[in-house]
């Protein structure tokens, strides 16, 4: 990590973790987990300022509504200018701070924003890797629980007959949205990453079914 990431960090570190609620599937480990999945990707990318990058990685969630909230579509727009104003105090560069609110924009799924930086999109790219894989599960069924959705449907849990519901029933929320994520990377790197922890959730969901009692 060269010097500027360096002294930024702790920065970044004490603005996200004043902000953060009590919400475990966003809490201080996510933030973390999402930069370094963005240092990753940044190997594949010289041309990406990376402390753009990581602004965005510890500050994208600094309004975080619930994803049953109304105005939970509205949140990242939010958080880029809590962000932009937070980090003009702390007199980081001027020049950087509209590719960090670009970055924290376009990061959300509930969004819908096209990124159009590379910054934005190993940002976005980081994010969704963290949905998926072994931590992704268990921040899937975290959320969920706090949502009240079951774990599963108790006759259909693998949607065979019944229109998919991830708002009724957690494991639904592999096929509407989870496994979508590899197609809808933004960088090569992303992609393989998602692929290889889709896979995960892949093998959970058949072997769910099949504990069920309810297996294709």
């Amino acid at each position: 990590m060269d010097s500027l990431l360096s002294q930024w960090q702790p920065r970044l570190l004490a603005l996200a973790t004043a902000g953060l609620g009590d919400d475990s599937a966003h809490d201080i480990n996510h933030l973390q987990r999402v930069w370094r999945n963005a240092a990753v990707l940044l190997q594949d990318h010289a041309q990406a300022d990376a402390l753009t990058v990581m602004a965005a990685c510890y500050l994208h969630d600094l309004v975080n509504l619930p994803k049953n909230h109304p105005e939970r579509h509205l949140a990242s727009r939010q958080a880029a200018a809590l962000a932009c104003r937070q980090l003009a105090e702390l007199d980081f560069p001027a020049e950087k701070l509209a590719g960090v609110a670009h970055a924290i924009e376009t990061h959300s799924f509930s969004a819908n924003l096209p990124p159009h930086t590379i910054e934005a999109r190993i940002v976005q790219d980081a994010d969704r890797i963290d949905a998926l894989g072994a931590v992704g599960l268990a921040r899937l069924f975290y959320t969920a629980a706090r949502m009240d959705s079951a774990l599963a449907h108790g006759a259909d849990p693998l949607a065979q007959h019944r229109e998919l519901d991830d708002k009724a029933y957690a494991l639904d929320h592999i096929v509407t949205k989870l496994d979508k994520l590899p197609g809808k990377m933004q960088t090569a790197a992303g992609r393989a990453l998602a692929e290889q922890r889709l896979a995960v959730l892949t093998d959970f969901r058949a072997a769910f079914a099949d504990e069920w009692g309810m297996s294709a």
